[in-house]
């Protein structure tokens, strides 16, 4: 038993002078926390072709949505959206909701505690529509752009927090990729919100040797107008109301009434011309009065 454990001992005398000390400390992880806030990004039933395309173009540039089939249920969707974006793990929503099949109104939400804003959407006009000569990566997050009024009104403050926390894409988030090459621009012009989608281009001139940044255009576009906001998610008591806002109902019934107006009074014109004298000539001779003279 001696002769083993001085075998023993020589060979691994003889591995650590061959090898040396060998030390195995514990190495830092580098691995950073993933953010997994998704956004639900799904609209109604009855929306039309150019919006959905205009819906597909939108999940294409939040890398961090996740996709629902169109709503089709007759429950007030303070009960129905909540409950999905529980099953989905997801804490915002961008609800589309057609009216009509003329009118698409757009919610922004944060899930369960809210509060939700209800828009207006027009000019609303597709990628493949466009046509623009911009690109970018897809899965890459965007820079978000406000424009000075959004830090001067309250109401366009709370606004411009939703905005932030539905089309900004978290940092370190799984479906992202850490590259920054587009920029989403939001301009407030006339009671109106204007979205731009820009490529942030860079050019090294080969004499100076300098970085020109420029920007082009990718697409979508679209404009919202802001209606309501509640401070729960799509119900609750109203924290700010647009007193501009006119229902599209409404500026369809007045452009009626107004020509109808205008069709009867054209009517009564040319009535009164046809029977009153007027512009209206007098009728020819006929032919047959002539034989009976």
């Amino acid at each position: 038993m001696s002769e083993d454990k001085t075998m023993s001992e020589d060979k691994a005398i003889t591995a650590t002078s061959m090898i040396g000390n060998v030390s195995i400390a514990p190495t830092p992880s580098r691995v950073k926390s993933a953010n997994k806030q998704k956004c639900l990004v799904f609209a109604s039933r009855g929306i039309s072709r150019q919006e959905r395309h205009f819906l597909i173009d939108l999940r294409q540039l939040l890398p961090h949505h996740k996709a629902e089939s169109k709503l089709d249920e007759k429950r007030r969707l303070s009960d129905v959206i909540p409950e999905i974006c529980n099953l989905k793990g997801c804490n915002s929503t961008i609800f589309f909701e057609n009216r009509k099949r003329k009118d698409l109104y757009m919610w922004l939400a944060q899930v369960p505690e809210g509060p939700s804003i209800r828009f207006l959407l027009s000019n609303v006009h597709t990628m493949d529509e466009l046509k623009m000569p911009g690109n970018c990566l897809k899965g890459s997050r965007p820079i978000l752009s406000f424009d000075k009024a959004f830090s001067e009104q309250p109401e366009l403050q709370i606004i411009r927090a939703m905005l932030t926390q539905t089309f900004g894409t978290p940092r370190h988030h799984p479906n992202s990729k850490p590259f920054i090459d587009h920029v989403f621009c939001f301009f407030y012009i006339n009671g109106r919100i204007a979205f731009r989608n820009y490529q942030i281009v860079d050019e090294v001139d080969p004499q100076t040797k300098k970085l020109d940044r420029s920007l082009l255009e990718i697409g979508p576009r679209f404009t919202m107008q802001p209606i309501r906001i509640l401070n729960s998610t799509f119900v609750g008591s109203t924290v700010w109301k647009n007193p501009d806002f006119v229902n599209p109902n409404e500026m369809r019934a007045r452009a009626k009434a107004k020509a109808t107006r205008y069709v009867e009074r054209k009517r009564a014109i040319n009535k009164r011309e046809k029977y009153v004298g007027g512009k209206g000539s007098a009728p020819e001779p006929s032919p047959v009065d002539r034989v009976f003279k």
